[in-house]
């Protein structure tokens, strides 16, 4: 079986039915990530444990940076079988409100608290909620806590962020989450970013380190602020269709694989993080925040409508019960 990763867009074979496919069946997943990122790091290592347990049976196509459109019409094409698959994070939270979950700032204290929650009746109702939308979850992989870069100045406190203009992705709770702490949200969609840092349309942008080092953002900013504020995962999601298309031995397969390797994601994410910092100690000043600040400024999210209503009290009581927390 050839594992090719397909960096120029190709629109062809997506259009085409399930069974027009020879065998090996192709499996195409998208990623809004660019290639050398950690989401392109993990779907390699996907395609590369399918091929070695379903030689001959699947043909994985990676496709990065969004070659196969936005990532809000992929998601919603896994729904209606013109897509087969995504590796996507904040974007998700218009498929399934339930996601909100993860914008709750200061949830998660580290990775093993995010295993926990998959494993607990929290991951159930979320796993749930994709269901409804004709896309199943697969797997919650790594993604890593958010830190804040900006051109302009370290920021240590919620006070730092009065004026400054950071891009969000555009999900109305983290539009909320940094209006409350004071900036002036501005929410676009990621492949957006660059250009618009570059350009000075915004000041900063909020992400994983990985991502500020992957996505070069280090040349169009100048401090990278060790916020923390929320731990987003990338959620690997099959289309309901393309599945059925599958024969059930194959299906299975493919999904015990996924989530076999979210562990190693987590491990991955863990080690990187440090390497991936000192990196980018020689291209951006780093510098720590006052968490409790942070914290203090936060807690009104807990109670909001924005995300209490949206991710549903059940949803927000289910997690805090699975996390231990009071």
């Amino acid at each position: 079986m050839t594992i090719r990763t397909v960096l120029l867009a190709s629109a062809v074979a997506v259009s085409l039915p399930f069974t027009a496919f020879a065998n090996p069946t192709v499996l195409q997943i998208n990623s809004s990530l660019p290639d050398g990122s950690f989401a392109h790091v993990f779907l390699t290592e996907y395609a590369q444990r399918v091929e070695a347990a379903m030689a001959d049976k699947i043909d994985v196509q990676i496709f990065m940076g969004n070659t196969l459109g936005s990532e809000e019409d992929v998601l919603q094409g896994l729904g209606f079988g013109t897509h087969h698959a995504s590796l996507s994070a904040s974007a998700v939270v218009q498929i399934n409100p339930r996601a909100a979950i993860f914008d709750l700032p200061y949830l998660f204290a580290d990775r093993a608290a995010v295993q926990t929650f998959a494993a607990s009746p929290a991951g159930e109702m979320l796993a749930e909620g994709f269901a409804g939308n004709g896309m199943r979850l697969a797997a919650l992989w790594d993604n890593g806590f958010r830190v804040i870069t900006n051109s302009v100045r370290p920021i240590v406190t919620p006070d730092d962020l009065a004026g400054l203009k950071i891009r969000t992705p555009t999900s109305r709770q983290r539009v909320e989450m940094f209006n409350t702490l004071g900036a002036n949200a501005t929410p676009l969609s990621f492949g957006e970013v660059y250009s618009a840092l570059d350009q000075g349309v915004v000041d900063g942008q909020e992400n994983p380190a990985q991502i500020t080092d992957s996505a070069r953002l280090y040349e169009v900013q100048g401090y990278m602020s060790m916020s923390n504020h929320v731990y987003l995962p990338t959620f690997l999601l099959f289309g309901e269709p393309f599945l059925a298309s599958l024969d059930e031995e194959t299906r299975d397969q493919l999904l015990e694989i996924a989530a076999d390797m979210a562990s190693w994601t987590f491990e991955w994410g863990d080690e990187t993080d440090a390497s991936v910092v000192a990196d980018l100690a020689d291209k951006i000043a780093i510098n720590e925040v006052d968490f409790a600040a942070f914290q203090a400024a936060a807690q009104p999210l807990y109670e909001s409508p924005t995300f209490v209503d949206v991710a549903g009290a059940d949803m927000v009581a289910a997690t805090l019960s699975a996390l231990g927390i009071e």
